[in-house]
């Protein structure tokens, strides 16, 4: 059986489309960490709040910052490879 080897550079390019929506997602999570920490900042001169709602929202918005960095270091990791199989 005859098999065609792959398009090395069609892969290096869906890496690359894979790395920017991996970078797009990070902004996503900034963008969410923000709103969370804007939220728990309006909360916290709202009586009527729950005490446990400004940490929790802020413990969440971290979760989100931390997300973001990951995201972001995935899609350098993405990009190195692709370059790499130049």
């Amino acid at each position: 059986m005859v098999t065609e080897s792959p398009d090395v550079t069609s892969y290096d390019a869906e890496l690359l489309d894979r790395a920017e929506a991996l970078r797009s997602d990070a902004e996503l999570m900034d963008e969410y960490a923000r709103r969370l920490r804007a939220t728990a900042d309006t909360l916290a001169g709202c009586p009527a709040a729950p005490e446990w709602s400004r940490p929790t929202l802020e413990r969440q918005a971290a979760a989100c910052a931390t997300a973001a960095e990951q995201l972001r270091t995935a899609a350098e990791a993405l990009r190195t490879h692709a370059a790499a199989g130049d």
